[in-house]
């Protein structure tokens, strides 16, 4: 089918930043749809783990740092689900996934510009309308679908990565955390479990394992390429690098510059959150005095090469130390990537792609505002600008600024603007500070 008249804007997939720029949008008016090729919303199904919490603050909704009175706000998910005293007893700063997940279903059943199951397979510019087309295949009916829209936000998420010394069949046989869920019955049946990654869903897998070990009477192995394993830096101070402010700052850098920061600022968005750690420590200490043997964490080690053992169905691994050089091989049953995401541009683009502007790397390169095309007015694009614009990019925290952001270019309408700062520290002297500026230096180029 195609629509009598273009939206105002079409939003491919429906993660919590989608959702979120839906539910900012849905007062504004505008004609707007969002689409996914899932048959609901769900946010990480395979990580929904008890006991695992969201490394954001309650307030990092889908529209509080935003618009604090939204009836799509937590504070209101609580009072409609009877349990707003409940939470306010309870003090929980941090929502656990399960939560958050409820929430978002909750949120997404009371708009009715989602549509599920709408597969997008083309994409091209129509130069009467002036505007795009879409077209695809409903999941549900096999029908063919069309609509036509002003503008495109493109917000499809990341595929996981398995790392390149797999083999394509071997990586179609590996458990990413992803899929930890549906997988884990399986990893428990196994004599020996290796994990492989040392982030937030490392550490939730590890735990997870680590806790129900006596029961199944596994060998457990937690491996990392890092150095250590570390604790999500959170100081009042450091986490000002999460904010408009510095969202701003970061992007005028140069792009050597951009990624030294990336590199330096790990133990920020890659880090552990302090009470897992300390869970995860306070299991060691019982499961030492209770004589459980059988469970290693190994810092420094990078994977080399992964193959299956077809004839005995052993996953075969190299790893090399990063600090001596020393080589190690390892053989075990179950395996688990803890080795996150990495986007992948969907097909569709490939009809829109002489409109959009690409870095050297052959990346997207949005504009300030987010916006890909060589107009600056016409595609944006949702979390995968890390490279150029640092934290802000995939932070729940920022997501809202973002939107409101995106919604004044997609509408015209700045109706969720941001407070004028955001920070103590200033990230490079302001003119009227004191300090002179004595010419350019180099790292800012």
């Amino acid at each position: 089918m195609t629509t009598e008249l273009p939206y105002d804007f079409i939003a491919i997939g429906l993660g919590p930043f989608n959702l979120g720029l839906a539910c900012l949008a849905e007062p504004l008016g505008s004609r707007s749809l969002f689409l996914d090729r899932k048959a609901e919303f769900s946010w990480h199904p395979g990580m929904l783990l008890d006991g695992t919490t969201l490394q954001n603050p309650f307030l990092a909704d889908l529209v509080s740092m935003a618009d604090p009175t939204s009836r799509f706000s937590y504070l209101n998910y609580c009072k409609q689900q009877g349990r707003l005293y409940n939470y306010y007893i309870r003090e929980n700063w941090y929502l656990s996934r399960q939560e958050f997940d409820r929430y978002c279903k909750w949120a997404a059943a009371q708009l009715d510009n989602l549509r599920y199951q709408h597969e997008v397979q083309e994409v091209w510019y129509d130069a009467s309308l002036p505007g795009y087309v879409l077209a695809g295949v409903r999941g549900d009916t096999g029908e063919g679908f069309q609509y036509s829209c002003r503008k495109l936000v493109i917000g499809i998420g990341g595929v996981p990565h398995i790392p390149a010394c797999c083999s394509p069949g071997d990586a179609r046989q590996a458990v990413h955390t992803s899929a930890y869920l549906g997988s884990k019955k399986a990893l428990q049946r196994c004599r020996s479990i290796t994990v492989i990654g040392s982030g937030q869903s490392g550490a939730e897998v590890f735990q997870d394992l680590l806790e129900q070990a006596p029961q199944h009477g596994y060998q457990l192995n937690w491996v990392t390429r890092a150095p250590r394993f570390f604790q999500m830096e959170n100081a009042k101070l450091t986490l000002e690098l999460i904010t408009p402010d510095y969202g701003r700052y970061f992007y005028g850098l140069g792009d050597g510059v951009k990624q030294q920061i990336l590199d330096d600022q790990r133990s920020i968005y890659n880090g552990i959150n302090q009470s897992l750690i300390e869970r995860i420590y306070q299991t060691l200490d019982e499961r030492q005095q209770q004589g459980l043997a059988g469970v290693r964490l190994l810092p420094n080690l990078a994977l080399q090469q992964c193959r299956r053992d077809a004839a005995g169905g052993q996953w075969q691994l190299e790893f090399q130390h990063a600090q001596t050089g020393a080589r190690y091989g390892h053989a075990t049953d179950g395996l688990v990537f803890a080795t996150g995401y990495r986007y992948q541009l969907p097909s569709f683009i490939e009809g829109i792609r002489q409109r959009i502007r690409w870095d050297a790397q052959g990346r997207y390169a949005p504009s300030p505002n987010w916006a890909v095309d060589h107009q600056d007015s016409e595609i944006y694009v949702q979390n995968v600008g890390l490279h150029s614009h640092g934290l802000t990019n995939p932070d729940l925290g920022l997501a809202c600024w973002r939107n409101g952001r995106l919604l004044n270019e997609l509408t015209g309408r700045d109706a969720y603007p941001c407070e004028a700062r955001t920070t103590y520290q200033d990230f490079q002297p302001p003119a009227d500070c004191g300090f002179v500026a004595l010419g350019q230096g180099s790292a800012s180029a």
